[in-house]
């Protein structure tokens, strides 16, 4: 609040959306969100502390202990914040002619990615008019999510990188079919059983996802237009591309997939088995 306050926020508004950050909602007062404000200090601020809020809030505790080391070499920190970097990077390169400096545009595309990835859904800019190549990045990042622990939603980045190491382990079991190789993060190894609920999980998501396209589908409006509604639901994010991109919303959809849509949001904020778990006869015995 103290930041965006210096930042010419009136105290209503810098209050709005320091919860908004913080706890990656993503609500502003304005419509243009946080580009209203057409301020490079806010923006700055603002992108810096999503990134901060996508971080696993255990590490603060530890930071809070002096365990310097154990945060440095956290895997998923790392991974996350890898992801970050090269993501905004990428972005920059692809929509440098469309600014007026590099520097401009590694401000958006920072600001974005950050946006995207912790799930907040603020904007500075209508990035539904970038090329395509980041808008794919976008769109890839709202499946990523951030890290365990955090206040961010979707897949979140452990569960990635855990499918990513399980991936290379039966590779080299192909290569080495008698070594016995087990996945580790932060050199702990992760249970057959705890691999199995990450794959399980993460099929159960692709597989709404792309029923949740289907029906939305069925309004007419375009496969970008459903396919980003879904997952910009789904990963709890707010904007998605073109019919429900940064610059409109979900005013026009049909109440049926206003109703789904609504059902998406509280399956991906519940992480999909516990409300799922709710409809199995058995489980009420």
């Amino acid at each position: 609040i103290f930041l965006l306050k210096l930042g010419g926020m009136t105290f209503f508004e810098s209050s709005i959306h320091a919860f908004g950050t913080i706890g990656t909602g993503g609500f502003s007062t304005r419509n243009a969100s946080i580009g209203a404000f057409d301020s490079t200090y806010t923006q700055v601020v603002v992108a810096l502390l999503m990134v901060l809020s996508g971080v696993n809030f255990y590490l603060y505790f530890t930071l809070y202990k002096r365990k310097w080391k154990d945060v440095i070499k956290n895997e998923e920190l790392r991974f996350y914040l890898s992801i970050v970097l090269i993501s905004t990077i990428l972005v920059s390169i692809n929509i440098k002619s469309m600014y007026h400096s590099l520097g401009e545009a590694l401000r958006h595309a920072f600001f974005q990615v950050s946006s995207i990835i912790t799930t907040t859904g603020y904007m500075t800019v209508n990035f539904d008019e970038w090329p395509t190549f980041s808008k794919g990045i976008l769109f890839v990042l709202m499946f990523v999510g951030g890290c365990a622990g955090s206040t961010a939603g979707s897949i979140k980045v452990i569960r990635i990188l855990a499918l990513l190491k399980q991936i290379k382990a039966e590779i080299l079991r192909l290569v080495h079919p008698r070594a016995v190789i087990s996945v580790k993060i932060d050199n702990h190894p992760i249970s057959a059983g705890a691999l199995s609920s990450i794959a399980s999980f993460f099929i159960l998501y692709i597989i709404v996802f792309v029923l949740g396209t289907l029906v939305v589908s069925l309004e007419g409006v375009g496969l970008v237009s459903a396919a980003s509604a879904v997952s910009a639901t789904l990963g709890n994010i707010g904007p998605g591309f073109e019919f429900v991109g940064p610059l409109r919303n979900f005013g026009e959809l049909s109440i049926y997939s206003k109703l789904l849509l609504s059902l998406l949001m509280l399956l991906g904020r519940l992480e999909l088995f516990t409300l799922i778990s709710l409809f199995i006869p058995r489980f009420w015995k």
